[in-house]
């Protein structure tokens, strides 16, 4: 199990530098598998972590936890708040841990050395005990996980564009299957023009450049 030294390390390295949001990921990541009782970074799936914001936070949140988007155990919610849920997927048990309204205020008493406010977050943050760091609260999730983490190899086609849906993420309007941008949820307007795909095989490309030892071992 890497020490929290090394995660942060880690994290840096992912986020290329360190910051004090990326030392609240690992600590609040850290907290949660102590509260659930599982080993963190976990080598499989088990832990499902829902975080509430993009950026800084989820680096440090992903290499203490070994959570993903890429393996789907890991969620983003964007409400704008420094905060996650996790979810062990064989209990159903569930916390919410979210840094105490007061750790900015505090993390000047744990580097009295620090040169300025940034500095006093980044060291403070690392050294400030759970207790007054954290805010830790069981919860239950309004949607089943069984929504949430979908069936493996499940996909539809929108009955109007045509586009696969994967995860169960269809939507039933009047009897026909639509993904969530025909049934309304768009976030992106089409224009008249199809862009024309050059005729570059960016494979063989990212291959050349990248040796297939590093693709295999290099995956922070």
């Amino acid at each position: 199990m890497p020490t929290f030294e090394e995660l942060l390390y880690q994290s840096a390295v992912l986020h290329q530098h360190l910051c004090p949001r990326q030392v609240l990921g690992v600590r609040i990541g850290l907290a949660a598998g102590r509260w659930l009782g599982l080993e963190v970074p976990q080598s499989d799936k088990r832990l499902l972590t829902i975080v509430e914001t993009d950026g800084c936070l989820i680096d440090g949140l992903a290499v203490a936890t070994g959570c993903r988007v890429g393996r789907r155990t890991m969620r983003v919610l964007d409400f704008g708040k420094v905060a996650a849920t996790f979810v062990d997927t064989q209990t159903g048990r569930a916390v919410r841990i979210v840094p105490s309204a007061s750790t900015r205020k505090r993390a000047r008493d744990y580097a009295p050395e620090a040169k300025n406010r940034w500095e006093a977050y980044l060291l403070g943050y690392q050294r400030m005990p759970d207790a007054e760091l954290l805010e830790i609260q069981e919860v239950t999730l309004t949607v089943s996980l069984e929504k949430i983490l979908s069936k493996d190899g499940y996909r539809v086609n929108c009955d109007v564009c045509g586009e696969e849906i994967i995860n169960e993420r269809e939507v039933i309007q009047d009897g026909s299957t639509l993904c969530r941008s025909c049934a309304g949820e768009r976030y992106y307007r089409q224009t008249d023009e199809p862009i024309a795909v050059p005729g570059v095989n960016f494979l063989e490309l990212a291959l050349a450049e990248i040796p297939l030892a590093q693709i295999q071992t290099n995956h922070l």
